[in-house]
């Protein structure tokens, strides 16, 4: 379990964390979400006692990361994959980092084996492509055997397969009853991979909430309706806060309304439907329209080809 509570973190005038609260229970794929800027690793390195935060506590397993005797053992982390000494093999990494906590170095064979590394094991991490790095930084998470696994932008690098990979790892990992906490900006992988969301913006919380409940947030839900009576349709449908576009001279698409709701009006109407088709947002859909106003530093695209921004920095 992760819980953060009241966490707060200034750098100088910025304020990177805001009176963060949430818990990150077992059982579950967590995703943590925010735009660039948002506080998201910066919460995940008080966390891990990387530093110190200006108010407020987080605690993983009931204690803070720094009291923990064996803290690998409670919790693995991946927040950079490439702190490995470029010389040093990835065997011989990751047997130092055993080293430290006394775990075994048939410990270290087994995650090179479930990260699929064991082939490359005895070459130096330097030469290893991006996605063979993610893969020794998980290996490296995971060395502990931990009962809590936090990972930030752990696909990055990977194929299609080991970003199949990984997504089931991490499932099979919650459903063994560990805390999984997964910050990514793949919003469609995160919708495959997670039950439950923290979403933050410009250090506060925004959500924390199940799948199904982030869904029911937006309000961007709309229905495809195809019917020769359109024009009449669109007038029976008019109300406000129902926003109706027109796709062709027969299809329609309702804002502000269920398909229930669409169906029942037309049908007292006697008016023929030949498609009804609830269209739910996506993820990165409802993300944007969560964190609209949260977002630090927005681009405009330019006229003439020309890319104009504001804010300054990415």
């Amino acid at each position: 379990m992760i819980e953060v509570n009241d966490l707060t973190k200034r750098y100088g005038d910025h304020l990177a964390v805001d009176s963060l609260s949430f818990v990150v229970q077992p059982g579950a794929v967590t995703g943590f979400l925010g735009p660039n800027g948002a506080g998201k690793s910066t919460t995940m390195r008080l966390i891990l006692g990387l530093d110190r935060p200006t108010r407020g506590s987080t605690r993983v397993n009931g204690l803070p990361y720094q009291e923990h005797k064996a803290p690998m053992r409670e919790i693995g982390a991946l927040l950079e994959a490439k702190a490995v000494h470029p010389s040093r093999p990835a065997r011989d990494h990751l047997r130092a980092l055993a080293a430290t906590t006394g775990i075994s170095t048939k410990r270290v064979d087994e995650v090179l084996e479930l990260v699929g590394l064991t082939d490359v094991a005895s070459k130096s991490s330097g030469g290893f492509s991006l996605g063979m790095g993610q893969r020794l930084g998980i290996a490296s998470a995971l060395l502990g055997d931990p009962r809590t696994v936090m990972l930030d932008e752990p696909v990055n690098g990977l194929d299609p397969e080991g970003i199949l990979w990984i997504r089931n790892l991490l499932k099979k990992l919650a459903d063994e009853g560990r805390t999984v906490f997964v910050s990514s900006h793949l919003m469609t992988e995160m919708a495959l991979m997670a039950e439950r969301f923290v979403v933050i913006g410009k250090g506060r919380l925004i959500a924390d909430v199940s799948a199904a409940e982030l869904a029911a947030l937006t309000k961007q839900n709309t229905v495809r309706v195809r019917c020769p009576q359109a024009s009449q349709l669109r007038y029976l449908l008019q109300a406000d806060g129902v926003e109706i576009l027109s796709i062709g001279s027969d299809v329609l698409e309702v804002t502000g309304l269920t398909a229930e709701q669409v169906g029942t009006l037309a049908w007292g109407d006697n008016l023929c439907l030949q498609e009804l088709t609830p269209i739910k947002a996506s993820l990165e859909d409802i993300f944007l329209e969560l964190t609209h106003d949260a977002v630090e530093y927005h681009g405009t695209a330019g006229t003439g080809g020309d890319l104009a921004t504001t804010g300054g920095r990415a």
